[in-house]
Formats: structure tokens, sequence, C-alpha cells
């Protein structure tokens, strides 16, 4: 069978068989998420040909959405008080790794983190009651998606360059800009928008944040075109004179780059386990194709080259998990950890595309195909060293951490 095709992947490699991290009811949740991948989501991506490459329309994104909200794994991120499991980071890390290494294409929508809870989780604390009713809970309960727009053409690293201008009109704000490159906007509702409210924002930098309904006039979603790694998850939100309501407005005017960035530390460590779960996939294939493909009268497995290959890539991978574990307990037990989730997000993006890649030599002249799975996993891998702050961006982090001041002279 094409290992594209299939949403249930083979057994993870040994070295991840140790004693469970987590609490029991991590080791619960994980059983039962497993099942509901490969049982009822396997079925659902068969039934409407969803793979990496081929995503599934919103309808049934909300399907999706939906039973698995019935199934308490929507929203268990969010706090206590608004429904969630009020997990450790550690546990919900580990449980994000398990959807991640299932290979399934709706791994992304089974908490709902490209367009649900985890948009807004945050933002509780911030939110009115109208904005809690308005926006929040509706996401929070799989009746509407959200997504969370910063990046524009000249504001990514630099993300207090945003050109995206909101101009104060009587009860409203005016916004006109364009938001570039941002996850989950083909299908959501919502937007957490950042833009500029100082007079001239070429001069001045004064980032707002604002809830914005992406049905209101003057506002579209472009889609035509894909990542490399043929997701169709990405698009731009433009604005044309739209009319937001001020009660849309989030916090403190002046405060949204603080609101984006408040959880930066956090986010940047909840992207490893995606990382790690495609890259403990991408090593299984490799790994059982090495056993079963034969040149020379026996298994290329035998090959010392090879054999090689896999353990490099085994030993990567492992101590990028247990780099990823080790900050989650240290974030969990109070510390700030800003070096430790660059170091993290750094070092397990870099392995998990040097894992990839050797994966993709082991497959041989198999492995370039497009509709192989380690092929699409090289590609989506990559992106990972450009997605959430590049390798250069955590490097910076991590050295301006180590050096202090100095690292401003």
């Amino acid at each position: 069978m094409d290992a594209m095709t299939t949403t249930t992947p083979n057994v993870p490699p040994p070295f991840f068989a140790g004693p469970f991290e987590g609490t029991e009811r991590a080791a619960e949740i994980i059983q039962r998420v497993r099942e509901y991948l490969h049982g009822e989501l396997a079925d659902l991506a068969r039934e409407h040909h969803v793979d990496q490459e081929h995503g599934a329309p919103r309808e049934v994104l909300q399907q999706v959405w939906r039973r698995s909200r019935e199934l308490g794994f929507y929203g268990m991120t969010l706090p206590s008080k608004m429904g969630g499991l009020g997990l450790s980071l550690l546990d919900h890390v580990l449980i994000k790794e398990a959807i991640y290494a299932s290979g399934s294409p709706f791994a992304p929508h089974v908490f709902g983190e490209l367009s649900g809870p985890p948009r807004v989780g945050a933002l509780a604390r911030q939110a009115t009651p109208y904005q809690m009713q308005q926006f929040i809970i509706p996401v929070a309960q799989a009746e509407k998606a959200i997504c969370f727009a910063l990046t524009e053409a000249e504001a990514g690293s630099d993300a207090g360059a945003v050109q995206t201008h909101a101009v104060r009109d009587g009860d409203h704000f005016v916004i006109t800009g364009r938001k570039r490159f941002i996850s989950g906007s083909p299908f959501a509702d919502y937007a957490v928008l950042m833009a500029s409210t100082a007079a001239d924002p070429s001069r001045e930098r004064e980032v707002s944040a604002f809830f914005v309904d992406l049905q209101s006039s003057g506002a579209r979603v472009e889609c035509g075109y894909k990542t490399m790694a043929g997701q169709s998850s990405t698009g731009d939100i433009v604005l044309d004179g739209v009319r937001v309501p001020a009660a849309n407005l989030i916090g403190e005017p002046g405060r949204g780059l603080a609101l984006a960035l408040g959880r930066i530390t956090v986010n940047r460590l909840l992207h490893c386990p995606a990382m790690v779960g495609l890259a403990t996939v991408a090593l299984a294939d490799a790994r059982d194709y090495a056993l079963q493909r034969r040149q020379f009268g026996r298994a290329i497995g035998q090959f010392q080259a090879i054999q090689h290959m896999l353990a490099e890539a085994a030993t990567e991978l492992a101590a990028a998990r247990a780099l990823m574990i080790h900050t989650a307990r240290q974030i969990d037990g109070g510390a700030e950890a800003r070096a430790e989730a660059s170091m993290t997000k750094l070092f397990c993006s870099e392995t998990a595309f040097r894992v990839a890649d050797r994966a993709v030599q082991i497959h041989g002249g198999e492995g370039i195909v497009q509709g192989r799975r380690v092929e699409f996993l090289f590609r989506m891998l990559r992106m990972y060293r450009v997605l959430t702050g590049t390798s250069e961006i955590q490097k910076n982090t991590i050295a301006k951490e180590l050096l202090g001041d100095a690292a401003a002279r």
C-alpha cells in the first residue's frame, strides 16, 4: 500500500518504549485519541479522500471539530473554568506528540489548534463578557472557527512592523491592510487580528488586537497559493476599509503585541511535539522500508550504511524528545525557560528535518516520488525550520539570554 494514503502508521520505533513520562490521565487520553484517529477519523479520511496533500472541505472539518468536542478532545487544553481539563504542559505535549505520531491528516484538528480553542484560551483573561459570548465561547464549543493574523509581507520576525492600519471612527475602527500566510484562514469565521493604531504606522509602533468577523463587508480571504507541503490551510486576509466595532478591541490599545507574544515561550515549545511526532512517523517508515526492500539478495537494512542512518536518526530524535520533555517540566515547575524553549524549538525542528532527510535517502528513488509519505514529511518538516520563528530567530533569543545586556551592544 502507498505509504501516503494510509492514516494508520507503523508501530513507532522501540526507543520510545520506556516508562510513560506523563500522568495516568494523559495515558488514558492518548489511548482513546489513538482509537479515534485510527478508527472514526481513518474511515472519514478514506470516505472523503483526505490525506496530507488533499485537505478536507469545511463541512468535513466541522464534523471533526464537533465530534472531537463530544469525545472531550477539542478544547481539552483550555483552562478548567472554560471546560478544559487543566492539563499540565507536559501532559499537553505528550498527547499532542501522540496525535501527530498517528500520521493522520486530521491531526491538527483534534485539538482545534489551527482554528479552535488553542487560539483563544489565553485571551480569556483579557476578553470582555461581550467578547466571551460573541467569539470565545462559540469557538470553544466548535460552533465557529478562528485564526490568528499577525504576519504581513514586511512583518514576520519583526512582529511590531505591521502596517495594517486601524483608524478610530466613532464607535468603530476602520481597518485596512493585508495579512500574509495566515494558518487556518481559509476555513475561519473570525480572526484575532493585529493592526497598528498609531497615527503613522511607518513612523510609530503601536499595535492593537481586534476580533474581526471575516464575513464583514470589505474582508476576504485569498487562498490562491499553497505552501511547499501542499497544504491548503493557509491564506491571506485582505481588509479594505472593514468597519470593526470598538467593542471588538482586545485589551488596551497598543497592547496587541504583548497579547500576541505573552505566551511565546509556551507556544514555541508546543510546536515541538508536532515535529517529533511527524519525525517518528518518518523514522518508522524508513525502518520498515529498510526491512522490506531487497537489493543484492538481502534486505537493505542489513547494509551498514543504512543501519548508520537509522541509528543516527533514532539517537537524535530521542535527544530532541528528551529536551522537549525537560523544557515542559521546567515550565510546569514555574521556570520562565525562555532560552530553553527556543533551544527546544531550534533543536527539534532541525533534528526532525534531518530525520526526514535520512528517511528519503533510505527510500532511494521511492522517497522522491510525490505520494510517498516520506516525501511529504520531508517537505512538511522543512517548513518547521521557518514556521513560528526561524532557526536564526531562536538562536538570537538564546544568545540574548546567555549574554544579557551585552547582546544589544
